[in-house]
């Protein structure tokens, strides 16, 4: 039952693939393997299931659907669900729609199992093939040469962190002999200060954290489904996932809390800023996406898990919703320039789903995101006053992009043509995000406090009264400040001048400063190397081979000439042999037979003399041979 939530999504990108020639009932089977996902996901989650296969040579992938896992198993599909249906209604003029819709469903199992990995050989299985489909997803359109590009600048930014799992992994194995979670405990302080490194490094560029939050906007060459299930509850949730499932045995080393707290909150305020300079809409959400989950960081560090659970949870909702209404409104308009939207009289109805989720980016109560949001806070002013300041105006920040993004791209406006209304199948995807994102609101109800804290295996800090007031405070500030510049006509650019604010939407100049100091210089050195390679390598390979050839036509003229004597050696050897036989053969053999020949005819010649007829000389030589008999036996004897 473990392996369900990945099986199933896995034979239902086949099932897609198979009934490709009927695109109408492979979008249908997308849609249905998901639902079956979620079913199957929600069932392995109720029974906490375990179990491992045994790969070989000692090494089991172990799963499980126990702690925040049971969570986060479900989340997923049912993220998934929403976002590959609004794919299935509109494929965006795409002909590779089966493609699609075949690699967001992997998409999902890949990530399944990476939230049911239970030791660091499956994590690492999983982390890779996230990355893996992430880059096919994002280079989808890949006749455009730019949306490759932006595939390979994500893929390798979030490889580089990869190297973390690597050594996280390596330094488990090498103190425990294991690569399970639950031996982690045993491992020395060195080793597992090791380990807690190379996790940071992993999740801080999964989850696109400062320095590595700029591939969130390469990201955006995807189509629209591709961002909503990527920023929500696939991708980016990956790193801090791993950090809200360790954060029990990685808080043991002592400067774990501070780091991931120091990250996440320079990238809430710095991303906030991004999100609030952004002209992009989507590159706005993304922006908002980093800050999102430098706010879980913060809850992360400062050990109230549960906390980071119900604020990833609230914005894997909300996020996927604002990115799907922002595929509306590309299509309505044909731009994401928030300076030409606002699109709330042209589609009120997707105004008031995109406005739920705005409300909840923004932390509006009662819904749930506001309630998690104070969660963090709390949290936050119980680690320390700067820390709790700090996270107070990244939440000052959230409200006012939030508001800032919905009256630029759904506020009221001229109700122009449009494009292209949604269909009925993507206002139902939406919707049901922004059903699901008003019903989070029951952690405001008595004992919700408590209810995340079993869901999440983690704690929780209720805020206290002057805590409620100020994060209330802000919200309303927030509010207030967007909406009179935004009836000034100043909302878009907020007076700071345009080179400050291309500064800032670039995310303060860090790409500029990756390519001076990281990409400029490698390709420097690539081209001297290659100089290198051409003007000295290569002209002493050059030589190497010359001198090579040389000697080998010497040695082929001394081998030939050594081979040549020795082969004319034998044949005048033999011939000399081949004249000698002849002379033997002639002057011996054929004289020897001649000889021969002449003894015996003279030998007959004389035996024919003695036939002379007469009877005693017959009887003499018969007496002379039994004489010689006799004597020759006497002899003998």
């Amino acid at each position: 039952m473990v392996w369900l939530p990945v099986f199933v999504p896995l034979i239902g990108g086949l099932v897609i693939l198979a009934l490709r020639r009927n695109e109408t009932v492979a979008r249908a089977a997308s849609v249905v393997s998901m639902v079956v996902t979620v079913l199957a996901a929600w069932y392995a989650a109720s029974i906490q299931a375990t179990g491992e296969w045994t790969w070989g040579a000692g090494l089991d992938l172990a799963v499980s659907v126990t702690d925040f896992g049971r969570v986060m198993v479900v989340l997923v599909p049912v993220i998934a669900a929403a976002v590959i249906g609004f794919a299935a209604t509109n494929s965006e003029g795409d002909r590779a729609i089966i493609k699609l819709l075949v690699v967001l469903t992997w998409f999902v199992a890949a990530m399944e199992l990476l939230v049911i990995a239970n030791d660091f050989l499956t994590l690492l299985i999983g982390w890779e093939l996230v990355g893996a489909a992430s880059w096919g997803l994002i280079g989808h359109n890949w006749r455009d040469p730019d949306r490759p590009r932006s595939a390979r600048e994500a893929f390798v930014t979030t490889r580089f962190g990869d190297l973390g799992i690597y050594v996280a992994a390596g330094a488990v194995f090498a103190a425990t002999g294991s690569l399970r979670y639950d031996d982690l405990g045993s491992a020395s302080p060195g080793w597992l200060a090791i380990v807690a490194g190379g996790l940071i490094l992993a999740a801080a560029a999964k989850s696109a954290q400062v320095p590595f939050s700029p591939w969130l906007f390469s990201a955006m060459a995807g189509p629209t489904p591709v961002s909503a299930l990527l920023h929500s509850a696939t991708m980016v949730a990956a790193g801090a996932y791993i950090l809200i499932r360790l954060e029990p045995v990685l808080s043991v080393v002592s400067w774990f809390g501070p780091v991931v707290v120091g990250i996440g909150l320079v990238t809430a305020l710095a991303g906030g800023m991004v999100t609030l300079a952004q002209q992009d809409l989507k590159k706005a959400l993304a922006g908002s996406t980093s800050a999102q989950y430098g706010l879980m960081l913060i809850a992360v560090g400062t050990g109230f898990t549960a906390a980071a659970v119900g604020q990833l949870t609230a914005h894997a909702l909300f996020k996927s919703l604002l990115f799907l209404a922002a595929g509306v409104a590309l299509h309505a308009r044909g731009t994401l320039d928030l300076a030409k939207l606002r699109l709330g009289t042209a589609l009120p109805r997707v105004a008031v789903l995109f406005g739920i989720g705005a409300l909840a980016l923004g932390a509006v109560p009662p819904l749930g995101a506001a309630f998690t949001k104070e969660a963090v806070l709390a949290g936050a002013f119980h680690a320390g006053i700067w820390v709790g300041l700090g996270t107070a105006a990244a939440g000052l920040l959230s409200t006012l992009y939030a508001a800032r993004l919905h009256l630029l791209a759904f506020g009221p406006g001229p109700a122009g043509e449009v494009h292209g209304s949604p269909k009925r199948g993507e206002v139902l995807a939406l919707a049901v995000l922004a059903g699901l994102t008003v019903v989070l609101g029951v952690l405001w109800l008595p004992g919700g406090d408590g209810f995340l804290e079993r869901a999440a295996e983690g704690l929780i800090l209720a805020p206290t009264l002057a805590e409620t007031v100020l994060s209330w405070g802000l919200v309303a500030v927030g509010i207030t400040v967007a909406f009179f510049a935004w009836r000034r006509g100043r909302l878009v650019a907020f007076g700071i001048p345009s080179r400050t604010r291309a500064f800032i939407a670039g995310w303060w100049g860090i790409p500029t400063a990756a390519r001076v100091l990281i990409v400029d210089p490698v390709s420097r050195l690539g081209q001297w190397l290659f100089i290198a390679d051409r003007r000295v390598l290569a002209r002493i390979a050059d030589s190497v081979a010359g001198f090579g050839e040389l000697m080998s036509r010497v040695l082929k003229r001394a081998v030939d000439r050594a081979i040549d004597a020795v082969v004319w050696g034998i044949a005048a050897g033999t011939l000399r042999g081949a004249e000698i036989s002849r002379l033997v053969d002639d002057r011996g053999v054929d004289a020897g037979v001649e000889q021969l020949a002449s003894g015996i005819g003279v030998a007959g010649e004389r035996s024919r003399r003695t036939q002379t007829g007469m009877s005693y000389h017959y009887y003499t030589m018969m007496m002379i041979g039994l004489v010689v008999v006799i004597a020759v036996a006497s002899f003998w004897r």
